[in-house]
């Protein structure tokens, strides 16, 4: 195929950090989050994670929940051992039955292990002691690294920045152009934003399956300020691959579009970053994005709607048109 050959006379990417060799990987490059799409494998659970990256990335409920499950857990566990060494060794138990006993050692045991002691109940006894005694040295190192937890978390520096679920092949000038467009959501400052695109698109070469990347180019790849949404635009002209690219050859080729954003955070006073990527089916072909700013009522203030992040509309295009339609391919 023609578009074929034009694209092996254009000159690829090699330092992206993925493999040529298109049988070698399997699906996307990276997930719609940002995420790479792999997996590790060949180590133990325990060496593949990172447990603080695990937690610090971990959506908010799910780490509270984790944590709530863990202090049960625990006290569940210390007052089994309580239970065992028996209640007579816990002054200030009420006997009554094997229930309320298990109960009162629960909440002594809680009672413990948050350093907190009532004292309505007290451990008699050198093993109850030495067991209430690492129970609470357990506690402090508990809440400790909850705490740096907690605080990784909050402080930690995110982009906080939102993607277009689609990307766009709209009228551009007197051409077309590949777009998409993202927006903050927060009201943290993001200044220096910069964007790079690199295209990945599976060719044949004597009669192997290899992946070629090639840079985009973008009419606005870096801005001073990202206060409100921004419409990054790939024009489709003769200096990019997508170029002669028809609606048949594209729904049969595999490509996928890997975004990179940088930016500063003024508050953070850091570098943040974010990832996304679009392949065939989340582009929509002959669609201009609608504006998603306004001013307010009397004009002094200008109000950013991220409900209308994705909408566009569907519109002509002019010929020729380098197409693609949702659904044509899937990376």
């Amino acid at each position: 195929m023609a578009f074929l050959k034009r694209l092996r006379n254009l000159s690829s990417m090699d330092n992206t950090g993925f493999g040529t060799a298109s049988n070698n990987t399997g699906g996307r490059f990276f997930n719609k989050d940002g995420k790479p799409n792999a997996r590790k494998k060949g180590v133990g659970i325990l060496d593949r994670y990172s447990w603080y990256h695990t937690l610090i990335e971990m959506k908010a409920g799910r780490f509270m929940l984790l944590l709530f499950l863990i202090y049960i857990c625990i006290n569940l566990i210390f007052a089994g051992v309580y239970y065992l060494i028996g209640i007579d060794h816990l002054s200030g138990v009420n006997s009554g039955s094997p229930w309320k006993n298990f109960t009162e050692v629960f909440f002594f045991s809680a009672q413990t292990f948050t350093t907190v002691g009532y004292g309505r109940i007290s451990p008699v006894g050198f093993m109850a002691s030495a067991v209430s005694t690492f129970e609470a040295f357990l506690g402090l190192l508990s809440f400790a690294i909850a705490t740096g937890l907690f605080y990784g978390r909050f402080a930690r520096p995110q982009i906080f920045l939102r993607f277009s679920d689609n990307a766009v092949i709209a009228p551009y000038k007197d051409g077309t152009a590949l777009m998409f467009r993202m927006a903050p959501y927060k009201n943290n400052s993001l200044s220096e934003a910069e964007v790079k695109l690199t295209l990945a698109v599976s060719t044949e070469e004597n009669g192997k399956s290899v992946d070629k990347f090639y840079s985009l180019d973008m009419d606005i790849s870096k801005i001073n300020v990202l206060a409100l949404s921004w419409t990054i635009v790939h024009p489709i002209n003769e200096k990019s691959p997508l170029w002669g690219f028809t609606k048949e050859d594209i729904g049969s080729t595999d490509m996928e579009m890997m975004v990179f954003v940088k930016a500063f955070d003024e508050v953070f006073s850091n570098n943040v970053m974010g990832r996304t990527s679009y392949i065939a089916s989340q582009i929509v072909y002959g669609a201009k994005f609608n504006i998603m700013y306004h001013p307010n009522d009397d004009k002094t203030l200008t109000i950013l709607d991220m409900d209308k992040l994705n909408d566009y509309d569907m519109v002509p295009l002019p010929e020729p048109v380098i197409s693609i339609t949702e659904g044509d391919m899937t990376s």
